[in-house]
Order: structure tokens, then C-alpha cells, then sequence
């Protein structure tokens, strides 16, 4: 069993002992450190939380326990219920709540579930706010209201919302896109995207045929949105004639593309396509985490616009969006972050501002591929039982690349090549792993790459 506190929230599996996992102990010790948090940051205010979930079978008693324990410390609850990740973060917004706790482990499979915490802007809190959580949970300070003073929970549901504020985006061209009279099938992983992302696609004028749409919490694959886990999808694709393929991962914060030959858009070509269509209808400058494609910073460049690196982590990006003003970031996992509507991955913006570009195009899905700068990416991971060896494996393999440019913003970065391949190998934010993802101009220097690192990293061990 296992329990994650990281700057992505408190993450574990279900079952087990306390503090070994994700136990109904640990998700009331963790939501009473969080409520501490915010009413040291708004003292003497009546607070007023957001909670939301994906469709997981620990969802509904984790989002039971988050409740009733954020009313026990007198604080008042909007229940979303069943909701993805940026319906809670715009669930924030709307209500001009607080906080959020949104109830989901995102690509981690079924017996995962986790909090990821919000502040009063719909966005993940900071690592100095994170923490000052923890120290507040090691040292149990919170205290519980007396029965007049609880905190009232009612129930609402923001998705109609979210939808409508996404279609009233100026560069959402819904009648573009209901004139090209797309065909899609979608893979929504039987989670909180399968009842959605449909209400987005039938707004749109979409012909949207589901496979894996029902918000069970059974997970129809592995819920990570990569090529390996999509083949039904490919399949359906392909025998339907469709123009393309969506997936969504289970809180529908990350999204990825099938074209319509049944090949993968690629995950980190998703950002891309939408920022080279924002790009062409706004000035300004573009943020990836360092673990994404080169593909982002070229088309930036090449419109006379400034790219900017982040560390990995979706808060380090927003922060570094907010920094340099600009106008789409993201992350190559097929986060796409659009501020005019929110700063959070919002796989619904992806989807309108994507099918936006491929209508003005009017080309197929494998033609808009190839029209971008060509990468291609190799995304590993290496499980190191000794957490205790993870740092020293980064320095070694530091010191061993040390002739070439190194960036040591996130882990360890490796740039070769004039720049047109990298090695990026950090810490998982959120699994007891160490992470290497290696790009090149072809897949087969970039497997090379990777077998290359892996190979040094053996001999290390």
C-alpha cells in the first residue's frame, strides 16, 4: 500500500494502514490540516469549500468523509458531486469559494484515489502552502466546531456551466466546426468524461460515437491516455470511418488525439496544435513543463514569440504562466491550459479550441500532424525500491553527461545535440519512481537515448 504527499495533494491506494495509504483516518487528518490552512490565510471569515469527484469506486466514501469533515470544522461545503477536474477548479470560480478539493488519482489506476487541493482561484496551491499542510497535519492542528457552528453542505452541478463558458470563448468557432460535420469517437475510461465530454461534442454539432462512457470507477484500460493504452479506440476509429479519435483520462483534465487512420496524434502534440492555432489569433508567449516536446517552443519562435521552460508539475506551470503573461501553456501529457478561461488542464477547452484549428485547416488529422515541427519522444520509468539511491542516481548521471548543457531546474536535463534531443530524467510527483523521458528528431534515436540513460542508470544500481 501506498501514500504520496507531494505538491500535487495527498495521493495513495485504498485500504491498508493509516498513514501507509489512503485510509478514512488519513483523508480526515489531511481535509482537517487543509481547513486549518485556509482559515490561517482568511482569519474571522465564514469559509466556503468546493468538493468535486471523478466517477472512482473509493469516490463516493472519500467524498463523504471531505464533507463531513469540512463541516465539522465549521466550514460551509458545495458538493459538485460526480465532476471532472476543471469543473471543480471552475466550480471555485463560480461560487468565488475558497478552496476545492477535487477527489481523484488522474491516470493512477482504480485503487488509487486522491485530494489535490485548491486555493481561492480554482488552483492547485503552491509548495510552500503544501508544506505548511503537512506540518499542520503531523502536528494535528485543527480543531472541530461545536453543533451550532457546523458547516452547511449543499449539492450543485457546474458541468452546464463550465460547457457554456468554454463555447463562449472568441476562438471557439462552433460554426466551423458544425460545418465540417465531424464524426469522433471518444474513449472517456468509464469515468466522469463518458456522461460530459458528450454534452461538449452534441453542443458543437459533433457526431460523437462512446466506447468506455460509463462512470462506473471500472476502468475499461489503464487510464493513462497513451498510444499503448488505446488500441480499442484506434480500432473504432478506423472501422467507423471517423475523422478522429478522444481520449480523456478519468477527471478529464488530460487529452489525447487518435487520426483518422487509427494512428496516435501523440499526447504531446495535443498542446502543440491548439497553441499554434491560439498563437495565430493572439501575441504573446508560451509555457511547457521541461518534459515536453521541443515542437511547442518551435512554433512559438517561429511566430517571433518567447517560449518558457517550467518545471514539471501543473502548479509550476501555471505559476510560470502567470510570471510571463502567457497566452496558452501547458503540458506534453496532453494538458492543455488556456487562460481566459482558467489556469488548469481542461480537456473540454482542448477538445473546442482542437476541433476549432482542424476546421479552419480542413485537412485530415494526419496531415495537421505532419504539418508540425517533427519530434518524436520515448517516456519511461525506472522503479528504484530505495528512495534513498534516487538523488545519487541523478548526480551520477549528471556528472557522466557533464560536457553537454545541463538544466538542473527539475531533476536533470540534458540537452544534446544542438539542442534537438534531450534526456529528462526527475523524481515522480506522484509515484515512488524515477521518470525519463528522452526526445529526438526520430523514434528510434530517442529509444536509443533512453536505452542509452537506463543502461548507465542499471550499472548504477
Amino acid at each position: 500500500m501506498t501514500l504520496i504527499k507531494s505538491i500535487s495533494g495527498i495521493r495513495g491506494t485504498i485500504g491498508g494502514k493509516v498513514g501507509e495509504s489512503l485510509t478514512p483516518i488519513d483523508v480526515v487528518k489531511f481535509t482537517s490540516a487543509y481547513c486549518t490552512l485556509i482559515k490561517r490565510e482568511n482569519p474571522n471569515k465564514k469559509l466556503k469549500i468546493v468538493v468535486g469527484r471523478d466517477a472512482r469506486i473509493s469516490g463516493e466514501i472519500v467524498a463523504n468523509l471531505v464533507c463531513s469533515t469540512l463541516s465539522a470544522c465549521g466550514v460551509d461545503v458545495v458538493n459538485i458531486g460526480m465532476a471532472s477536474t476543471p469543473t471543480t477548479e471552475m466550480g471555485v470560480i463560480f461560487e468565488k469559494a475558497d478552496g476545492g478539493i477535487i477527489l481523484t488519482a488522474s491516470h493512477n489506476p482504480k485503487e488509487w484515489n486522491a485530494l489535490k487541493l485548491l486555493n481561492n482561484k480554482g488552483e492547485f496551491i503552491t509548495s510552500q502552502q503544501g508544506a505548511h499542510l503537512l506540518e499542520i497535519a503531523e502536528k494535528e492542528e485543527f480543531d472541530f466546531l461545536d453543533v451550532d457552528n457546523l458547516g452547511k453542505i449543499v449539492n450543485k452541478d457546474y458541468t452546464e456551466q463550465h460547457i457554456n463558458a468554454v463555447l463562449s470563448d472568441s476562438l471557439v468557432d462552433i460554426d466551423s466546426i458544425r460545418k465540417a460535420k465531424f464524426k469522433v469517437v471518444l474513449d472517456a475510461i468509464n469515468s466522469v468524461g463518458g456522461t460530459t465530454m458528450p454534452k461538449l461534442l452534441e453542443k458543437l454539432g459533433v457526431e460523437c460515437i462512446c466506447i468506455n462512457c460509463s462512470p462506473t470507477g471500472n476502468f475499461a484500460h489503464n487510464p493513462e491516455p497513451l498510444p499503448k493504452n488505446l488500441k480499442e479506440l484506434s480500432d473504432k476509429v478506423v472501422s467507423e470511418k471517423a475523422h478522429l479519435g478522444i481520449s480523456v483520462d478519468p477527471d478529464v483534465d488530460r487529452l489525447a488525439f487518435i487520426c483518422q487512420d487509427g494512428t496516435p496524434f501523440g499526447e504531446e502534440y495535443t498542446l502543440v496544435s491548439v497553441a499554434s492555432y491560439v498563437l495565430e489569433n493572439k501575441k504573446g508567449s508560451t509555457v511547457s513543463n521541461l518534459s515536453s516536446t521541443r515542437a511547442l517552443r518551435d512554433i512559438t519562435e517561429n511566430v517571433g514569440e518567447k517560449y518558457y521552460p517550467a518545471a514539471v508539475g501543473e502548479v509550476n506551470v501555471t505559476t510560470k504562466m502567470h510570471e510571463v503573461n502567457a497566452v496558452i501553456g501547458g503540458e506534453g501529457n496532453g494538458g492543455v491550459i488556456y487562460p481566459p478561461l482558467h489556469y488548469g488542464r481542461d480537456a473540454y477547452m482542448g477538445v473546442a479550441l482542437f476541433l476549432s484549428n482542424l476546421a479552419h485547416k480542413k485537412v485530415s488529422m494526419s496531415v495537421l500532424r505532419d504539418s508540425y515541427p517533427q519530434y518524436y519522444i520515448s517516456k519511461n520509468r525506472i522503479e528504484i525500491s530505495d528512495n534513498s539511491l534516487v538523488d545519487k542516481v541523478l548526480e551520477e548521471i549528471r556528472k557522466e553527461y557533464k560536457d553537454f548543457d545541463i538544466s538542473l531546474i527539475d531533476g536533470v536535463k540534458i540537452n544534446l545535440d544542438e539542442k534537438r534531443s534531450f534526456a529528462h530524467l526527475r523524481k515522480s510527483n506522484t509515484e515512488p519512481i524515477i521518470r525519463l523521458y528522452c526526445e529526438a528528431p526520430t523514434q528510434n534515436e530517442a529509444d536509443q537515448l533512453a536505452e542509452e540513460v537506463m543502461g548507465k542508470i542499471e550499472k548504477l544500481l
